[in-house]
């Protein structure tokens, strides 16, 4: 009889043991969760926070410098391109937005035809293009593959916005403002290209806020 008492007060000290051990598990996991989703939160807020300066500082370089000086422009052309394309490129491997997908489908195909324009007049120009992104352009890359499935499609939209104001400020201050008769040309024939982008993901940008 003693015996079968001990047992049945070491199972009861045994279950009073794991119930007690179980809510101090629940609660450090719970922590932990809360303390990762707080840092995600974060890392989110400082990247929309990059993204917004790094737009401001391309639209002004594309206002001033860019729209008259040859190297610049060439530089700021190349790189826009190869950012549309790879952006692009995530954008239609990561959304679900059919809007989003067929916007990205134009960009890959539109820049790689700008690309493929500006060439022979960059050469001829006695320019090279840039040969990669800049630290602000892959910084907007970074943000694009580091967001959330749910911050994903409003992080590509208001980046293509900011990036086709600027880019739509490049061609059109090059093309009447450039030194270039040749690099002139080919910016005023794609400026209106560029217009179009951004009429298109403005009305994308104005459907997600709705």
């Amino acid at each position: 009889m003693k015996h079968a008492l001990f047992a049945s007060a070491a199972i009861l000290a045994a279950l009073s043991l794991a119930a007690c051990n179980k809510p101090a598990g629940s609660a450090a996991d719970n922590a932990s969760s809360t303390a990762s989703n707080a840092a995600a939160g974060a890392g989110a807020a400082v990247n929309k926070a990059e993204d917004a300066t790094g737009a401001a500082v391309g639209g002004a370089s594309a206002a001033t410098t860019g729209s008259h000086d040859t190297a610049a422009f060439v530089s700021n052309a190349s790189q826009s391109d190869m950012y549309e394309i790879q952006a692009a490129q995530i954008a239609e491997k990561r959304s679900h937005n059919p809007q989003i997908t067929a916007f990205a489908k134009m960009m890959v195909k539109d820049h790689t035809k700008s690309t493929d324009l500006m060439k022979p007049l960059v050469q001829a120009a006695g320019q090279t293009p840039a040969a990669k992104l800049d630290d602000r352009r892959q910084g907007f890359i970074d943000h694009l593959n580091s967001a959330s499935d749910a911050d994903f499609d409003k992080t590509y939209v208001d980046q293509q916005v900011a990036a086709h104001k600027e880019a739509l400020s490049l061609m059109q201050g090059y093309a009447k403002d450039g030194s270039d008769a040749g690099l002139k040309g080919g910016a005023a024939q794609i400026a209106p290209t560029v217009q179009m982008h951004l009429d298109k993901i403005q009305g994308i940008q104005a459907s997600l806020k709705s």
